[in-house]
């Protein structure tokens, strides 16, 4: 492997970087990103420990999910998980945070880098309620940087393009997790566990 040690190494390799890319960077809401964020049922929270340990989570809901408290402020609930809470705890050491939100149908994203609390309540915690689900937390992100990100990756990808779909390639989810996991619960207790009652316990704790 030939590596990069350097940042003019890297910038030798792949050029300058055109003024629109450069210039885009905002650090308040646009009107613009207000409608995105109220268009979006998911987004990818990346956080990063103190010692550099990273994670990326997803999180969805329904559009508008995320809220926005004012320009340069937005919350994030948080519904019933797994409880690993990693992302979370990256957050109580290192608040430095990144999300892209997602539109279905749509390859462009946005980008919000910024700093981010936990809040275990608040007045506004009334508009987070989904399907009568109080969220257990937020994730409040004051913006340091948001821009739109190009369709690229997602026209590569051919990712919203139903044609390419191939959920069937592989084998169940609970056939991976009795797989790869060391799991008491048989292959059938599994398949039961993920099956349609799964997102009838979307919202339940």
């Amino acid at each position: 492997m030939v590596e990069i040690g350097s940042e003019e190494e890297l910038r030798a390799l792949l050029g300058e970087v055109a003024p629109r890319s450069a210039n885009k960077e905002r650090a308040r809401l646009h009107p613009r990103d207000r409608e995105w964020l109220a268009a979006s049922p998911f987004c990818l929270v990346a956080t990063s420990a103190a010692d550099g340990t990273c994670d990326v989570s997803p999180k969805g809901d329904p559009p508008g999910f995320t809220l926005v408290l004012d320009d340069a402020t937005i919350a994030l609930p948080e519904r019933p998980g797994n409880r690993r809470a990693d992302g979370f705890r990256n957050i109580l050491s290192n608040p430095h945070v990144g999300l892209v939100y997602l539109i279905p149908g749509r390859t462009e994203t946005l980008r919000i880098n910024g700093r981010a609390r936990l809040v275990r309540d608040a007045p506004f915690f009334d508009e987070l309620v989904v399907k009568g689900h109080h969220p257990q937390l937020a994730v409040v992100v004051e913006i340091e940087q948001i821009f739109f990100h190009c369709a690229k990756a997602f026209l590569r990808s051919a990712l919203w393009r139903p044609e390419t779909w191939t959920p069937d390639a592989l084998p169940s989810h609970a056939r991976i997790t009795k797989d790869v996991m060391a799991t008491e619960e048989s292959l059938e207790e599994l398949e039961r566990y993920y099956g349609p009652s799964y997102a009838e316990r979307l919202y339940k704790g």
